[in-house]
């Protein structure tokens, strides 16, 4: 797959109602904080992130979560897939494992599962499903990335 690919993918994703997306605003910064709870007590938390890069760890679950919420707010799935692009050469350039994503994503899920309205959380899921099941994808295309760029 191709970042195009990923592109036109994730425009049929972005059309969340107003209302799910105030909810998510709304309780952003608890479930960032549920998100970082839940993470930091992870047994395997060293081999996903790396060494000394819990506060990078949080520091990417708070921009995540306002990422989100503005591309919501103001759909554009370049920018969706640029910034999750850069997001993944960044982060495993400083040691981040590939399955941080999987792990990270799926406690987001499971958070806002448990935080947000049946409505809010149903229109979101679309979001948080892609990046999931794209996680090889954006790893391969930042990989070749970060191999040019070297």
């Amino acid at each position: 797959m191709q970042k195009d690919d990923l592109i036109n993918a994730a425009r049929s994703l972005l059309t969340v109602p107003l209302s799910a997306v105030q909810e998510y605003s709304e309780k952003r910064e608890k479930m960032v904080s549920l998100i970082n709870e839940k993470m930091v007590k992870r047994a395997d938390i060293t081999e996903l992130i790396g060494e000394k890069n819990l506060d990078m760890m949080k520091d990417n679950h708070r921009n995540h979560a306002m990422f989100v919420e503005s591309v919501m707010g103001s759909p554009n799935a370049e920018i969706l897939t640029d910034t999750v692009l850069w997001v993944f050469r960044s982060y495993r350039s400083r040691g981040f494992h590939q399955n941080y994503w999987s792990a990270q994503l799926s406690t987001w899920i499971e958070v806002l599962k448990e935080n947000l309205s049946d409505e809010s959380f149903n229109a979101i899921y679309p979001i948080y499903n892609w990046f999931i099941i794209n996680i090889p994808h954006f790893t391969n295309i930042s990989d070749k990335e970060l191999k040019l760029s070297i």
